[in-house]
């Protein structure tokens, strides 16, 4: 495993509407780790997915952002994606006017900086398609207008594994989806883990994690990490829940 710092979050304050839901949160990621944020509901976990992703609606009064030893605090959204960090939405909307397969190619196009063969492209979405179970049929449909919850869900795995972000924060990825599509989408992640990406992952439940390997878990309570540990705290939620640590 790399050493090399990736994500590097110094003592973050971050307010929405005028009020402050991130109270001097720190957090460092290393290159090919995989992270996981857990916490009780109205603890924080969407707003730094939020906050690293540079969404206007949410103000960062204090600290900085550093991505691959570059200050990014003051960076807008579309650069900091150029960059390669990509969030997954827990409800993504729809985007009329747009095909799943036009927006991924127009993505990486912005990307990289360079035109995309038609042929190369269809070659890798189709390896890609069949990995997560997709029919290619989903490719021509407008993004995430009329797509199921499980739909959804395997769009952005889909554009996970076809824009292969260098950080790629997944925002309640498994709520909603059954036992079969949290499968599907667990192989999806391990496929982009396998590549050496690297995983910010924010939950309330345990069943996407486990088949994955988990580097250090988090727990965000009242705007701060109040606990990190490796995967066995994982366990010890499952166990006792978020109350001692929020106590």
């Amino acid at each position: 495993m790399s050493s090399k710092v990736l994500l590097d979050v110094k003592d973050i304050y971050v307010n929405v509407e005028e009020k402050e839901i991130l109270k001097g949160l720190s957090l460092t990621i290393n290159e090919g780790e995989t992270h996981v944020i857990m916490g009780p509901n109205g603890a924080g976990k969407s707003t730094l997915g939020h906050t690293l992703m540079a969404n206007p609606k949410y103000n960062l009064s204090s600290g900085s952002i550093f991505f691959d030893g570059r200050d990014i605090t003051s960076e807008p959204t579309d650069k900091r994606a150029k960059g390669g960090i990509m969030l997954t939405f827990q409800d993504p909307i729809p985007v009329p006017g747009i095909t799943l397969g036009g927006f991924v190619r127009s993505a990486l196009e912005q990307r990289t900086g360079k035109r995309i063969r038609l042929w190369d492209f269809k070659k890798s979405m189709k390896s890609t398609l069949e990995l997560l179970n997709m029919d290619e049929a989903y490719t021509e449909r407008d993004l995430n207008v009329g797509f199921s919850g499980g739909e959804k869900k395997k769009a952005e795995i889909f554009q996970l594994l076809m824009l292969r972000p260098r950080l790629a924060i997944l925002d309640e990825t498994d709520s909603g989806l059954d036992v079969d599509a949290v499968k599907t989408v667990s192989a999806g992640i391990n496929a982009f883990v396998e590549g050496g990406g690297t995983l910010l992952i924010i939950t309330h439940s345990t069943r996407l994690l486990e088949s994955l390997k988990v580097d250090k878990t988090h727990i965000l309570a009242s705007g701060r990490i109040v606990k990190t540990g490796d995967r066995s705290l994982v366990d010890e939620v499952n166990a006792n829940g978020f109350e001692a640590f929020i106590d």
